[in-house]
């Protein structure tokens, strides 16, 4: 169709938030009518299930990432799909598993430091992964979890230097991209000014 992002946000300010109607819209399967029904659901109202069977229907990495963004990372289930998606092999499934991580990393104000850790083993795990659209998700929690505080941003570097030790390609290019930003005096200073 060729929508663009812009207008599908004015007209989801029209429509206001219907999950119902987010559902039906999902369920034409046409591209910007999903990131609409992204725009328009209920995170109150999203169950398990559900983002399940939307993540069997994940074509495209911006719907995927607008799943995450606008719904699922306000949603009780959240963290639920985080670890078994991230074991997913289709490539938007498990993309999934790391956009919806990027997006906790800042979205979620109460998780304690030791959810955000635990998934770092993720992270390093699935580091070898070359597919484009899961490297690059996977490199964006990475950086996320490394922003969120002083304590993690140690903790995201530690798993960057363990990830680059794989020497796989994938690895090295997250590696390589998680820890130039993460070390730099930008975050330094950043985190320092937030801690105070």
């Amino acid at each position: 169709m060729g929508i663009s992002a812009p207008v599908l946000h004015t007209l989801a300010k029209r429509i206001g938030k219907d999950h119902r109607l987010a559902q039906e819209i999902w369920a034409t399967g046409v591209h910007e009518a999903r990131i609409l029904a992204t725009l328009i659901g209920e995170p109150e109202k999203v169950t398990a299930a559900e983002m399940e069977l939307w993540a069997r229907d994940f074509d495209s990495w911006d719907v995927v990432d607008a799943a995450c963004c606008y719904l699922y990372a306000y949603a009780k289930p959240a963290w639920s799909k985080v670890a078994a998606w991230s074991r997913r092999q289709e490539e938007f499934a498990k993309r999934a598993s790391f956009s919806l991580v990027a997006y906790l990393s800042y979205k979620d104000k109460v998780s304690p430091n030791a959810r955000f850790v635990k998934f770092l083993r993720v992270i390093e795990r699935e580091a070898h992964d070359e597919r484009n659209f899961v490297r690059k998700a996977v490199n964006w929690a990475l950086r996320n979890i490394g922003k969120r505080n002083i304590p993690l941003n140690r903790e995201a570097i530690r798993a960057a230097e363990r990830i680059r030790s794989q020497n796989t390609r994938a690895a090295r290019w997250i590696a390589a991209d998680a820890l130039r930003e993460l070390k730099s005096a930008v975050v330094q200073s950043r985190l320092r000014r937030k801690a105070t």
